[in-house]
């Protein structure tokens, strides 16, 4: 028996730089506020304090955990909130030392009232800590753990909360890869149809279909919006963004004026191997970039690893099948949702908790074996190819420069992309039969891997890069 996590606990929309760094903390406080108002402590409070555990205490600064806990205690919420209205609520409660909340009450907030501290919670590295006050006294403390992804949960919480899925509420239970396999050979269907069949037990086909659009034009836009600013990164690394350059040079004289032009526009260039290589990464790059400067992303599972995904779907429609339309984009989606969730249900998808390779390396292995099905790919080619796909990112840590999600982590993304690109290629001239680990056992041993992993290298930015370069060196 095992939780149920849907394609769209996977794929979410939010605002950057880090699901488990920004998106968790900011919903964690939403969380809060609304438990403390359903049990009338909310009315008593005349003070708030946060504290910041580990991980989330040493890279807070950098992936911008304390604003994103004071646009969660301001009840904004991260899916739909105006990106320039981040900026105005953060600047308004840093001036003011103060937090309006819906209904006109004010409680005192002062840049002290977040307090990092850098000792690990013994639960998860990514703890956070939530205190209201009342004429001095403390009356409601409530701890949470952002645990990678923009899911949260509390030390207590059990599986009796959830949805487990269960062949009575569900008619494809999955926990593990082979399951999968079993299903697809029995009863003749792809990876995306035992998907569907699962999520039609909670959304009508209407409303799964509009959520998916939602979030593929989401990726898309933010595609576009990389690929059309320019300039430098905030954060004082001074990073400057490269997918404007390269797009520049990619797409030379080719006229559009939205999105969808665009794609039509793409797909006149020029297709040598050498442009391939450089457009998937442009797609990468421009989405990172965006999620670095605190725009709006898909979890794809996590901010950090944003740009997977999206790039390599965007190089199926532009690259591979010019008459490609949503019944694809739906298929390629669905397919890497569930992929990313039987990481999530057997491994984890926090670089806190187990380095990059739980972000990158299962965001290259979810584009991987999407892509491969669309590509024709058989369902046991599927999982082949998210296995080569994360078998090659074993090991990868997690040693953001400063903090940031810029340094190394844009790059990744580009090298992510092309890795699942590979990997489906490799998949696809390869008999399943033929090869010696099964998905499963690369996610067992990605597990092993991460329990085993210093942790420093567990994005606490006190080892490899984050070390060997310092601020003082860009």
């Amino acid at each position: 028996m095992s939780q149920f996590i849907s394609v769209f606990d996977m794929l979410k929309i939010g605002v950057g730089p880090s699901s488990s760094h920004t998106l968790g903390p900011w919903r964690a406080a939403q969380t809060w506020i609304q438990k403390v108002k359903e049990n009338k402590q909310f009315d008593l409070f005349d003070e708030l304090k946060v504290d910041l555990y580990g991980s989330l205490s040493l890279t807070g600064k950098g992936h911008a955990t304390d604003l994103a806990i004071l646009l969660g205690l301001s009840e904004a919420d991260p899916e739909y909130i105006p990106i320039e209205d981040v900026f105005i609520i953060v600047e308004r409660i840093n001036t003011q030392e103060e937090i309006l909340f819906k209904g006109g009450k004010r409680i005192t907030f002062s840049k002290n009232s977040i307090k990092f501290n850098r000792e690990f919670l013994p639960f998860h590295a990514n703890g956070m800590t939530f205190r209201g006050f009342a004429n001095g006294k403390e009356i409601s403390t409530e701890t949470y753990y952002s645990i990678g992804g923009g899911f949260i949960v509390q030390e207590n919480d059990n599986l009796e909360d959830e949805i487990e899925i269960n062949k009575k509420n569900f008619p494809y239970p999955v926990n593990r890869a082979i399951q999968i396999e079993e299903y697809c050979e029995r009863d003749n269907i792809h990876i995306s149809d035992i998907v569907l069949k699962n999520e039609l037990e909670l959304k009508s086909a209407k409303e799964i279909d509009f959520e998916l659009n939602r979030i593929w034009e989401t990726m898309l836009e933010c595609m576009y919006i990389g690929c059309h600013t320019e300039g430098r990164l905030p954060g004082g690394l001074n990073v400057k963004r490269r997918a404007f350059d390269t797009h520049q040079k990619l797409i030379k004289e080719a006229k559009y004026s939205n999105p969808t032009e665009w794609i039509s526009a793409i797909r006149g260039s020029e297709v040598k191997f050498r442009e391939i290589l450089k457009w998937v990464s442009c797609f990468a790059l421009s989405v990172n970039e965006v999620n670095a400067s605190l725009g709006r992303v898909v979890t794809a599972p996590t901010n950090g690893s944003a740009g997977v995904i999206p790039a390599v779907l965007m190089y199926y429609l532009v690259i591979e099948n010019h008459a490609a339309d949503f019944e694809h984009i739906k298929k390629f989606l669905l397919v890497a949702g569930e992929i990313g969730s039987i990481f999530k249900k057997n491994a984890t998808i926090s670089a806190a908790m187990g380095g990059c390779q739980a972000e990158i390396g299962v965001s290259s292995a979810m584009a991987a074996a999407a892509l491969t099905e669309l590509l024709g790919g058989t369902p046991a080619q599927c999982l082949s190819a998210a296995e080569i796909a994360m078998e090659h990112h074993l090991g990868l840590t997690c040693d953001p420069i400063a903090g940031l999600v810029q340094v190394p982590c844009i790059e990744r993304n580009s090298m992510g992309a092309i890795k699942a690109i590979h990997a489906a290629e490799i998949a696809l001239e390869t008999d399943p039969k033929d090869s010696l680990v099964h998905l499963d056992k690369v996610i067992d041993t990605m597990w092993e891997t991460a329990k085993d992993m210093n942790k420093n290298y567990k994005e606490t930015s006190e080892g490899g890069l984050a070390v060997t370069v310092r601020m003082a060196d860009c």
